[in-house]
């Protein structure tokens, strides 16, 4: 394994689209979601250190998680454990990693992923971050994977690439990008299916350290400078009252709204592993097994009758009757129950405000 390697996992968010079952206490990226046994977490951390060295696996998250990761894995040090205070979107939690990197190896290598992705061909996987390694170890460049559509979805961003619509090899074809765009509607969003040059934004970055530096100097210059001041603080006992008093100073602003989409020097790999963000109720349903009915169901106690097209997830004590459903999400978890249609299922988000100002923080 190349010694100059470095991953990033950003491990601090909090999953509320998977409520009930995700909550504030242990959100989506340390449940075993998908029946395997391994929370995400885990997943994403065995599958990089199949290529990374284990001690150069950085897991960013916020202070309150400490213990769980050093429970689910208790292979890593402390000092792999990057601790944020508050959330701040992920340009400061990788200035954060970058900089404690630095104090290693300025000359890094660094794939930067999420810690609730689900990837479905992993040897695909590996080779597509080997060759992104490869490729930013050896070109100034800031590096994303997109990842090639399979239907006009409306709930990931997109990126165009440029050039002439040339025929793409997936997991091989590298082309200069033209611009990240937002969620688009349903319309639009076939629209760039058929194009031909757009793909699924993956929120998977590689970047030598040098030319992430650079990046952040010159279009982030006040979170560099916030984070530059810790220099010989990193990797010492004066790290966590340092970044203690440096993110509240620090602004809530993502990497692909501060950085990729303004750099110049931005390239994407075309890629298709059997990706999913697993964002949604929705996208669990999409990759999950289902049974004749189209039903995913989770549970060892469920008894299903004239229904259909629905996501089903319960505990193994749980033993319920279901009839008449179709299209619906139903989710026990603790001492909530969720039923709502898989439709409306963007509405949940505001279920939960809703919860939290009548029955307070215990339910969320």
């Amino acid at each position: 394994m190349n010694s100059k390697n470095y991953c990033v996992i950003m491990a601090g968010g909090i999953g509320s689209r998977f409520w009930p079952l995700s909550r504030t206490r242990k959100p989506k990226q340390f449940l075993d979601i998908l029946g395997t046994g391994k929370s995400l977490l885990q997943q994403t951390f065995d599958r990089f250190a199949q290529i990374i060295p284990k001690e150069n696996i950085l897991i960013v998250s916020n202070e309150e998680y400490n213990d769980l990761i050093l429970k689910q894995l208790p292979g890593i040090g402390q000092d792999q454990i990057l601790l944020e205070p508050m959330r701040r979107n992920t340009a400061p939690c990788i200035a954060y990693a970058n900089y404690k990197i630095r104090e290693r190896e300025p000359e890094a290598n660094i794939v930067v992923a999420p810690s609730d992705h689900l990837i479905l061909k992993e040897q695909d996987f590996l080779n597509v971050v080997s060759k992104g390694l490869d490729f930013v170890a050896t070109n100034n460049a800031l590096l994303t994977l997109g990842i090639q559509p399979s239907r006009p979805e409306t709930g990931y961003g997109y990126i165009q690439i440029n050039g002439e619509n040339k025929e793409i090899t997936v997991n091989q074809s590298l082309r200069k990008v033209k611009t990240f765009t937002e969620k688009p509607n349903l319309e639009m969003a076939k629209v760039f299916l058929e194009s031909g040059d757009f793909f699924w934004n993956s929120g998977i970055f590689f970047w030598s350290l040098p030319a992430i530096n650079h990046a952040f100097a010159t279009y982030l210059p006040d979170v560099d400078t916030l984070f530059s001041e810790g220099a010989g603080l990193y990797n010492t006992a004066g790290e966590r009252d340092f970044i203690s008093d440096t993110y509240p100073r620090c602004k809530n602003i993502s990497i692909d709204y501060g950085i990729m989409e303004k750099a110049d020097n931005v390239y994407t790999l075309c890629s298709d592993f059997g990706w999913s963000d697993l964002g949604t109720w929705g996208s669990l349903y999409d990759m999950s097994s289902k049974d004749e009915q189209l039903n995913a169901v989770q549970g060892e106690n469920v008894f299903l009758y004239e229904s259909s097209n629905s996501i089903i997830n319960l505990p193994n004590n749980k033993l319920a009757v279901i009839q008449g459903l179709d299209d619906y999400i139903v989710v026990d978890s603790d001492n909530i129950l969720l039923i709502c249609k898989k439709k409306d299922e963007q509405k949940i988000k505001n279920f939960v405000n809703d919860v939290k100002l009548e029955k307070g923080e215990d339910y969320i």
